[in-house]
């Protein structure tokens, strides 16, 4: 009888396993998580949290959770491709902690933090626009490989160009 009961137990956890798996696989979004800073795109504000897919046929920008498309770029119209930084002193951030300890506050004004901004200009007849958008850390260099990729342009270091009157 116990050997009943235990080919029982044994089949009642595999249905449960089966029927609820204890991991769930989910497709992985190939897309960026970007944040708009600027540009001709009508309807953002700078600050807006979109996300990016780089693909053959297009470059797509769509909402934070990737269901209303805001614009798409052919990569055949695309005129240049920027990059830049933007790096600060982190400040305010050691002052705050300087209230409670003084010797972590000022090893932390000591460090610096980056920010990092990639560009894209582009021109389809007379449609022209571009904008500006801030990668995470860890994505900027994704997000350039993957727009040098298709469009066939090399990134611009925007800290290499020059201004002139």
């Amino acid at each position: 009888m116990s050997l009943n009961l235990l080919k029982a137990f044994v089949s009642l956890i595999l249905c449960f396993a089966i029927v609820n798996p204890p991991c769930e696989l989910e497709a992985k979004d190939s897309g960026y998580v970007v944040v708009y800073d600027g540009g001709s795109l009508s309807g953002l504000k700078s600050g807006e949290k979109l996300r990016m897919y780089i693909e053959s046929s297009g470059i797509r920008l769509m909402d934070e959770k990737g269901k209303t498309v805001i614009t798409t770029v052919a990569p055949s119209s695309v005129t240049e491709v920027s990059y830049g930084q933007d790096v600060h002193r982190r400040v305010g951030t050691a002052v705050a902690v300087g209230v409670f300890t003084l010797g972590l506050g000022a090893l932390t004004a000591l460090s610096k933090s980056k920010k990092h901004f990639v560009g894209l200009t582009w021109a389809s007849g007379d449609l022209k626009g571009g904008f500006a958008m801030q990668c995470d850390k860890n994505d900027y260099r994704g997000v350039l490989a993957g727009l040098e990729g298709v469009t066939g342009k090399k990134a611009v270091d925007s800290e290499a160009m020059t201004v002139k009157n």
